[in-house]
């Protein structure tokens, strides 16, 4: 049996709890909301909690695929919440949020994909806090248009999805995900005039030509914002880490990136994709 590869100090985080933290974990408690934060056991919670700023996950806690970076539930999920776009929208507004980001499990086994609820909740929101930008970060609905479409239509600011991983990897990582569907999804939003975003990991056995190749595709779609961020084993049952990407090479990555011609490049071993989400967007409208 392979050796467990040991943290790097780089990645260790102090949890810290502080007076914003404890009031955000009380209003999700109380709003029956889900976050990525808890869900994904994101390593960044306490700093953005801490900070008043949460990434909320709509359509349940349990995804119809079975990724293998993933730490959110696979099975069947529940029968829709149909309140949860105003429970969400009263939540946002109670958090008096600047930016809000907006992301979902994968609801495969509905016709449209969960984007109906996507779109009102986007619409909820936009009544309830008129003046929070909201970022969208969706799944692939299976690549059908009129989906996609329905989500931005409903007026989101950002408009985000994730590639995660390089082409090769894509079937170990993600299995009932294509590269080029993802690709897809990401050329549609930008020929409907959004200001788009994507992000990987790294760590999983892809070599950092591949992770250039990665970023010249989503260029080539006119991608705006870029996240790259080291990717770390949830639980035993997942993929394991390959290999921890040093520092020097999260700025190289940053470089690359910005050569390229994206607006803004989000490089670092902690970066995930709702990292920062805020500065990010102020800094590439500002650029666009």
């Amino acid at each position: 049996m392979a050796a467990v590869k040991r943290r790097p100090e780089w990645l260790k985080v102090r949890f810290q709890v502080n007076e914003k933290f404890a009031e955000l974990k009380q209003l999700v408690t109380e709003t029956r909301l889900h976050t990525v934060c808890q869900e994904a056991r994101c390593p960044n919670q306490s700093e953005c909690w801490g900070r008043g700023t949460a990434t909320i996950m709509i359509l349940g806690d349990v995804c119809t695929r079975s990724c293998g970076f993933c730490a959110v539930k696979t099975g069947r999920p529940p029968v829709l919440d149909e309140e949860e776009p105003y429970r969400v929208a009263q939540a946002v507004a109670r958090m008096g949020l600047n930016h809000v980001v907006i992301t979902s499990v994968d609801r495969d086994e509905l016709p449209d994909g969960g984007s109906t609820i996507w779109a009102r909740t986007i619409e909820e929101i936009r009544k309830a806090a008129p003046h929070t930008s909201i970022e969208v970060l969706t799944p692939d609905f299976k690549g059908k248009r009129e989906d996609i479409v329905r989500v931005i239509n409903a007026g989101p600011d950002i408009f985000s999805h994730n590639m995660e991983t390089v082409k090769r990897l894509h079937r170990r990582v993600r299995p009932q995900a294509k590269y080029e569907r993802s690709l897809y999804v990401l050329q549609v939003a930008k020929e409907m005039g959004m200001v788009t975003k994507t992000g990987m990991m790294v760590g999983l056995g892809e070599t950092n030509e591949e992770v250039v190749e990665l970023m010249k595709d989503v260029r080539a779609v006119g991608v705006d914002i870029f996240n790259v961020g080291q990717y770390l084993q949830p639980t035993k049952r997942h993929l394991p880490v390959e290999r921890y990407v040093t520092p020097a090479e999260f700025n190289e990555f940053k470089r690359i990136g910005l050569e390229l011609g994206f607006r803004h490049v989000e490089s670092g071993p902690l970066v995930r994709s709702s990292y920062h989400a805020e500065e990010q967007v102020l800094r590439a409208k500002r650029a666009i």
